[in-house]
């Protein structure tokens, strides 16, 4: 991939609806804001998830770790930032940094395998390897 589609980052307002009863981000919405990240970082290389799907190309989570280090609240504006770590023929490796007001909130990592429908692993197509300008 090209230097332009390393990385990249989104702006995520914390809905009412994905908070606990503490008032806090519950956990499981952070997994949600990853995967808002990656597909926002793909289509800004010009390729839609969507259209990959549709060619018979899927990516399925392998693996996915998560240290929470301060928490996120209603309302809070944060900051998710993605990079992409490792690419291989069948494999995506990412690494997510979620801040609010350039503090450190969350950091994760995940590892994504290409798949075909009947979940065999297939190489990654090469419009995702080399995108053109």
């Amino acid at each position: 991939m090209d230097e332009q589609a390393v990385g990249g980052e989104i702006e995520i307002r914390v809905r009412y609806a994905e908070c606990d009863p503490m008032g806090f981000l519950h956990h499981s919405k952070y997994f949600e804001y990853f995967e808002m990240a990656r597909t926002e970082l793909l289509r800004r290389t010009g390729v839609r998830y969507r259209d990959l799907e549709e060619r018979g190309y899927l990516f399925v989570v392998a693996k996915v770790e998560c240290r929470f280090r301060r928490p996120a609240r209603y309302d809070d504006l944060l900051t998710l930032k993605v990079t992409i770590t490792r690419l291989t023929r069948a494999r995506i490796d990412h690494r997510y940094e979620l801040y609010r007001d350039g503090l450190l909130l969350c950091e994760a990592s995940s590892v994504l395998a290409c798949v075909d429908r009947d979940g065999r692993v297939i190489p990654i197509p090469d419009d995702i390897i080399h995108p053109q300008p």
